[in-house]
C-alpha cells in the first residue's frame, strides 16, 4: 500500500511567524513595557526610519553643498511638520471622526498606536522644508529634492511597522502570500466586528513597502542623470501618487465619492488623481522657474545662486550708503542752490 506523505501544517513555525499556507503574524505591537510607559513596535520602526533616511542621503546632501548642520536644523522642522500633518490628515478621514477623535482628543495624538497618512505629510513638509531653505540660504529646489531621496528611503521602514502593527488591511484573499494576523493586541483584531482577526487578507503593507523599493530604485536613476534642481521632488511626488493609487484597490479602506463622482475609488485615490493633476502644471512652473538652471560645474547646486547673509548685508550696506548720499546731495541743493 502506497504510504501518502504528511505534510507539516506550517513550513515555518516560529511562534511569532508562521508560514503555510498563508503567513501568520502573532507580534504584540508593543515591543517593551516599563510600568506605564509603553515602546511600540510602530514608534520605534518611524525612529529607525528617521535614522537610516539620513545615513543613506548623508552622500547626497554632501555633494549637494549641504552641511550637516543645515540638515540638522532643517531636519526637526521636518519631522514635526510630517507628524502633525500626516496624523491629522489621517484623523479628518476617519469615518468615527466625532465619536472617538473629536469627543475624546486624546485619541489624536495618540499616533504610536498607528495610523499615519503620508499624503498629509507631504502636504505640511514641503512649504516647511522650502521655507526653512530659504532660511538657511539654500536653493529650496535642491533641498526639496533631497527630501524627496530621504522620504523614499525612510518608508521601507514605515512600512515594516505597518506589517508589525497590523494596520494596513487588505481584502480577504486565499493567496499563497496572504497575511494572517493572530495577535489579539494587533490593529487588525482590535475591532472584532471588522472580521480582519484570524483571517488571510492582501498585504497590502508588504505591496507597498516593495512599490517603496521600485520607487527608490527610480530615484537613484533619476539622481545620477538629471541635472535640474527639483526633477527627483517631481518624480518622486508622481512614483508615490501613482503607487498610493494602485495600492488602494488591495486595502480594504472605505469607497468614497467625490462630490457627484462616483468611481468606487477610496480617500487615498481621490488624494493620488488630485496630486497627479496638480504635478502637471507645478513641473511645467519649475521647470521654467529661474532657480532650476543647471547648475555650473563649477559650483555645487545647494547655495548656487542664492546670496548668503554677508552678501545680503553687504547689499542692504551699500543701498543704505547711496540713499544717504542720496540725502546729502539733495540737501547740499537746497541749501546752495546754484
Amino acid at each position: 500500500m502506497e504510504s501518502i506523505p504528511v505534510m507539516p501544517a506550517f513550513l515555518i513555525n516560529w511562534g511569532w511567524l508562521r508560514i503555510g499556507p498563508s503567513i501568520h503574524l502573532n507580534i504584540d505591537p508593543v515591543l517593551l513595557r516599563i510600568g506605564p510607559l509603553a515602546l511600540h513596535w510602530y514608534g520605534l520602526m518611524y525612529v529607525v526610519a528617521i535614522v537610516m533616511g539620513l545615513w543613506l542621503i548623508r552622500g547626497y546632501t554632501a555633494r549637494q553643498g549641504i552641511t550637516k548642520e543645515q540638515v540638522s536644523r532643517m531636519l526637526w522642522w521636518c519631522v514635526v511638520a510630517g507628524l502633525v500633518g500626516g496624523r491629522l490628515y489621517f484623523v479628518i478621514q476617519q469615518p468615527d471622526l466625532v465619536q472617538d477623535y473629536l469627543l475624546k482628543p486624546q485619541h489624536i495624538l495618540a499616533a504610536w498606536e498607528g495610523g499615519m497618512a503620508f499624503y498629509g505629510a507631504v502636504f505640511l513638509i514641503v512649504p516647511v522644508l522650502f521655507w526653512r531653505a530659504l532660511k538657511e540660504r539654500l536653493n529650496p529646489l535642491v533641498v526639496l529634492d533631497a527630501g524627496a531621496l530621504f522620504a523614499a528611503f525612510a518608508q521601507p521602514f514605515g512600512r515594516i511597522g505597518n506589517l508589525i502593527n497590523g494596520d494596513i488591511i487588505g481584502y480577504p484573499s486565499r493567496l499563497p502570500w496572504s497575511t494572517v494576523y493572530d495577535n489579539a493586541a494587533s490593529w487588525a483584531c482590535q475591532n472584532p466586528g471588522a472580521g480582519t482577526c484570524h483571517v488571510p487578507v492582501q498585504p497590502a503593507a508588504a505591496y507597498e513597502l516593495l512599490l517603496n523599493l521600485v520607487l527608490i530604485a527610480l530615484l537613484l536613476v533619476v539622481a545620477r542623470r538629471a541635472r535640474r534642481p527639483g526633477m527627483l521632488l517631481v518624480t518622486y511626488l508622481f512614483g508615490y501618487a501613482v503607487t498610493q493609487f494602485l495600492v488602494f484597490f488591495a486595502r480594504a479602506n472605505l469607497v468614497v465619492s467625490l462630490g457627484p463622482l462616483d468611481w468606487g475609488l477610496k480617500q487615498a485615490q481621490w488624494t493620488s488623481l488630485i496630486v497627479l493633476l496638480i504635478l502637471i502644471p507645478l513641473t511645467l512652473w519649475i521647470r521654467r522657474w529661474r532657480a532650476v538652471s543647471v547648475v555650473p560645474g563649477a559650483s555645487v547646486p545647494a547655495p548656487a545662486g542664492i546670496p548668503h547673509k554677508s552678501e545680503l548685508q553687504a547689499t542692504y550696506t551699500e543701498r543704505n550708503t547711496a540713499r544717504e548720499e542720496r540725502g546729502r546731495k539733495e540737501n547740499a541743493d537746497v541749501t546752495h542752490p546754484s
